[in-house]
């Protein structure tokens, strides 16, 4: 995009009363930001959503400064940039009508990857929260999917260190510029993020991370992705917001249960309740509800190598060679395992080369 095109995206961004949805109507019928200021005041009154003041609005020249000024400060700091219309513009929030026009991006960003998954919950995470956030990105791992959350206290920073102890990328979805960090405590992980990952936003360096922000952020959380999981959550958050963003655009939900006298359980249980969400209790249930073709896998371990299994995978393994197919709930209820455990060990099983998994939750020996 060259800088004169920039310039009038950015000032038309500026004119007040243009949101997202009436700039992709003025941009699609005008062809560019420039030709809409340069546009007669009939040529666009017939778009829907455009009337009088608006039209008197695009004629105000004080946006031109403030777009000329912002346009510096993106050169200066070498700042990314992604329009709506162009092909490094994220795909799945290419669909969500209310997507941003710009996004600003920082680091190292690849979203070519289409595992992309967002994990979000309260900022008073729980012990119970934080080992399952750190079992379940521990047993993704080798599927490689890129890790978005909001950089937030709590469930979104447990996320992101997680997956930088993976080496998985990881984004962090920013409510203000790229100017600026929030919370400032964190900043001693951006520069670990922004080596494999990074920072995206659609706030100006002249932004600040008010309440309101991070509402219109989250709708970059559950629209970039194509899952949201809510780790935990009390019966009112920003989470349940993304979460609920996050079925509009249509994209599938999970949510962590827990006991119901715990606070921070109570918005997820109701997630799963009211089924908004999936029920989550491994990587295993996102990976078969997501439909994810396990294609990267270590090197198959040979059978004369079962002394490198696990107890509980070797007697699973000899299950399964005894018996053939069999459904989940069986190999759980022969083999003594909880449901909520087998799922993980038939994961890391998979992805071991040891089993493969059949429609209808059956697995079998290779």
């Amino acid at each position: 995009m060259s800088d004169q095109e920039l310039f009038y995206l950015l000032a038309l961004m500026k004119v007040d009363g243009v949101g997202d949805i009436i700039a992709k109507k003025l941009l699609t019928h005008c062809g560019n930001a420039e030709s809409i200021f340069k546009s007669k005041p009939n040529q666009i009154a017939a778009i829907d959503g455009v009337g009088a003041v608006l039209i008197k609005n695009i004629k105000d020249k004080t946006v031109f400064e403030k777009a000329n000024n912002e346009l510096q400060f993106i050169k200066k700091n070498s700042i990314d940039i992604s329009f709506f219309q162009d092909e490094n513009y994220p795909e799945r929030l290419k669909h969500c009508i209310d997507s941003p026009v710009l996004i600003f991006s920082g680091g190292n960003i690849d979203l070519k990857n289409k595992k992309i998954i967002s994990i979000v919950g309260t900022r008073q995470i729980t012990s119970y929260g934080t080992e399952f956030c750190r079992k379940l990105i521990e047993d993704l791992a080798p599927l490689d999917p890129i890790i978005v959350s909001g950089f937030a206290y709590g469930v979104d920073i447990v996320a992101h260190q997680f997956a930088m102890e993976h080496n998985l990328q990881t984004i962090g979805v920013l409510a203000h510029g790229l100017n600026q960090i929030y919370p400032r405590t964190h900043k001693k992980y951006m520069a670990k993020m922004e080596e494999n990952g990074g920072f995206i936003t659609e706030f100006w360096s002249s932004s600040n991370p008010d309440k309101e922000k991070f509402v219109r952020r989250n709708r970059i959380v559950a629209g970039i992705s194509e899952a949201t999981i809510v780790i935990e959550s009390a019966d009112k958050g920003g989470s349940l917001i993304t979460a609920n963003l996050a079925n509009d655009y249509n994209r599938d939900v999970f949510a962590v249960p827990g006991r119901v006298t715990d606070k921070y359980s109570q918005g997820c249980n109701d997630l799963i309740k009211t089924q908004k969400a999936n029920l989550l209790t491994s990587a295993a249930d996102l990976v078969y509800v997501l439909n994810w073709d396990i294609k990267k896998k270590p090197k198959t371990i040979q059978k004369q190598l079962f002394t490198e299994l696990e107890p509980e995978e070797q007697k699973i393994y000899d299950f399964l060679l005894k018996n053939g197919k069999e459904l989940l709930d069986i190999i759980a209820l022969e083999c003594d395992f909880p449901i909520f455990k087998i799922s993980g060990t038939l994961l890391n099983m998979e992805l071991k080369g040891l089993i493969r998994p059949l429609p209808g939750k059956i697995f079998e020996a290779i």
